[in-house]
């Protein structure tokens, strides 16, 4: 059975998804199939402001998906899964997702309030599977 942790995890994928859609979109729209299709080596100049921050919210989401799969991996491998890593996971789930948006739309300071939503959310997990 899958418990809620997992279940988020799953989740988190398909936020990763939208975020690698929406800036592969994004990018093609500034360099055309080509540009995209190609070493991307000088793109510099040639992107909107927007796929720009779509790019960066993308390896921003890379960067954390990794503490957040180690979170679920120790409460899972600790069985100290409950109702508040549970509501931790989803979160983590729900703060990526607005993320995306945040940070493609440049909403300041809301991108970095709810960066640390689910940053903090990932280390109250860590925390929780020590008890």
């Amino acid at each position: 059975m899958m418990t809620p942790e997992l279940a988020a995890l799953a989740a988190t994928a398909f936020v990763h998804l939208v975020a690698v859609l929406w800036s592969q979109r994004a990018l093609e729209k500034d360099v055309g199939r080509e540009g995209n299709a190609g070493t991307r080596e000088d793109l510099d100049g040639r992107l909107s402001q927007t796929t720009g921050r779509l790019r960066r919210a993308l390896s921003n989401h890379v960067e954390n998906t990794g503490l957040f799969i180690t979170a679920v991996l120790l409460v899972q491998l600790t069985q100290s899964n409950g109702w508040f890593t549970a509501l931790c996971a989803w979160i983590y789930v729900a703060a990526r997702a607005l993320y995306l948006p945040a940070y493609a739309f440049g909403w300041v300071p809301w991108r970095s309030m709810i960066f640390l939503v689910g940053f903090l959310a990932t280390f109250a997990m860590i925390v929780a599977s020590f008890f």
